[in-house]
């Protein structure tokens, strides 16, 4: 789960670190640990006391005897928990540096001050590990760095170096390194260096295993280091529905290359985690998109004369054309639904249209839509016919009183489309024949009295030639088979 972040961690060294004072090392990792916090400025210890302090301007450079005053020595600490042996050559490593560089880490800073140290003790140190010369011209520290992060030598080695320099572009050129970086520029309290690893991350792409561990740094910065990085990785309230419902949007009413961008969002919902949020995201485009065509046709049948006729004419246009574009979206929105199995909800809405059927039935027995969208009747059908299959294959479980009025209210526009196209499209042809023999199928799941009704409208399903319609053969031999089986004896009465 990504960290929501409510209170951040304090910055503070977990390894173990000596001066030239015996005692300091002690001193460093138990009370140092309790006591250095990160302020929000770049500040450094002055005799036990936070003073402003720029970059330091010197000439000496990283590792140079000659000028040094700190002998630095890191080594893995194998006395970690679930320590892993160390790489080879990253045993030990001895570091000339200077004290007034070292500064700008605030731990060093704070190590280095007066206030850590206790002048009335021996300048030796460490003499197990350093030499009595060396400690006699430097101040000696030993510097404990994890065993159980790879290369941790090396990252601790560039952080050091990077104390000496203000370009940190050179260093911090990738997610990788800034991730490497971060964590001992946290640990050493290098504010400069944090900074400019954490606006390397934020400004750059991740793979998802850098997302991972960008995601186990967060916990460790403050609120407004993360607050960008959080905004990039933790969505709030329902984002990725809104998402899903403005590229629907999108790919259905606004982009150029309609079918490409359809065909890329009907897998992003076919992938998407939650079966749910696809269906409220269908749902919420479906009821949109049908109020649409709903509204278009209800102006169309029945139109306002009081203007231009010329007007009236072109409003007239645009209602239906405005149904067959909209028509067109709502058939794709069916089809994803009935992909989902998410379109319960879209069937009994569709059967509960009286209106609108009745709108489209005066729609096509008016000739003007034949000149204008010849295929309208077709489109609409074809929605029809998504679902009604749906509801016969059992794909959709619908309740008795919607499969019923489906077929009430759906047949006589099937009807009407039959009686009134003239000639039939072949394509018209097959998509009605389809119809018929699905309103059967559903009509046969009906209860006695019901079926009886639906079938008597069905008549219109008949041919020339009796044996060109086998659908509706069987379903009256159905309905009379039945119709004349003796009713079932009671147990009481065998």
């Amino acid at each position: 789960m990504i960290p929501t972040n409510p209170k951040k961690r304090q910055r503070v060294p977990h390894h173990s670190t000596s001066t030239r004072h015996p005692s300091s090392a002690d001193l460093s990792r138990s009370d140092s640990s309790h006591k250095l916090r990160r302020s929000n400025s770049n500040a450094s210890f002055n005799d036990g006391v936070f003073v402003r302090r720029s970059t330091p301007a010197v000439s000496s450079s990283f590792n140079d005897a000659t000028t040094a005053d700190v002998f630095l020595r890191l080594y893995v600490d194998h006395n970690t928990p679930f320590a892993a042996d160390a790489s080879a050559g990253e045993d030990d490593v001895q570091i000339y540096l200077h004290s007034d560089v070292l500064r700008r880490s605030k731990y060093f800073a704070a190590l280095l001050s007066d206030r850590w140290q206790n002048p009335n003790l021996n300048n030796g140190v460490d003499s197990k590990n350093n030499s009595s010369s060396n400690c006699s011209r430097f101040i000696c520290l030993s510097f404990g760095v994890s065993a159980n992060k790879p290369n941790s030598i090396s990252n601790h080695e560039t952080v050091l170096e990077l104390l000496y320099t203000d370009n940190f572009s050179s260093v911090i050129n990738n997610v990788s390194t800034a991730l490497d970086l971060l964590p001992v520029a946290l640990e050493l309290l290098f504010e400069d260096c944090v900074k400019a690893c954490v606006r390397f991350i934020e400004a750059v792409p991740w793979t998802e295993e850098e997302e991972k561990r960008v995601i186990e740094t967060i916990p460790f910065l403050r609120e407004e280091e993360s607050r960008e990085l959080l905004s990039r990785i933790a969505a709030e309230g329902d984002s990725c529905e809104d998402m899903l419902h403005g590229l629907i949007l999108v790919a259905i009413h606004n982009h150029p290359n309609m079918a490409f961008v359809k065909a890329f969002v009907a897998k992003l919902l076919r992938d998407f985690s939650s079966r749910e949020s696809a269906r409220r995201v269908l749902e919420r485009a479906f009821e949109e998109t049908l109020k649409i065509v709903k509204e278009s046709l209800e102006e169309y049948s029945s139109p306002d004369f009081r203007g231009d006729h010329n007007e009236t004419e072109a409003i007239q246009r645009l209602n239906l054309h405005t149904a067959m574009t909209n028509g067109r979206h709502l058939l794709w929105l069916v089809e994803r639904m009935v992909e989902l199995r998410v379109a319960d909800n879209a069937v009994k809405e569709w059967s509960e249209q009286p209106a609108f059927t009745a709108d489209l039935q005066r729609a096509i027995r008016d000739d003007a839509w034949r000149n204008i969208v010849p295929g309208l009747p077709g489109i609409l059908m074809k929605s029809t016919c998504k679902l009604a299959n749906a509801v016969a294959a059992g794909t959709i479980l619908a309740a008795r009183q919607v499969r019923m009025k489906l077929v009430k209210d759906w047949l006589p526009v099937l009807i009407v489309c039959k009686d009134n196209a003239s000639p039939l499209l072949p394509s018209h042809k097959t998509l009605y024949l389809e119809l018929e023999q699905t309103f059967l199928r559903i009509i046969s799941t009906l209860p006695m009295s019901d079926s009886q009704e639906l079938l008597q409208q069905c008549l219109s399903f008949s041919t020339k030639n009796v044996d060109d319609c086998p659908h509706l053969v069987t379903a009256f031999n159905t309905w009379f088979r039945r119709a004349t089986r003796p009713p079932q004896a009671d147990e009481d009465d065998v």
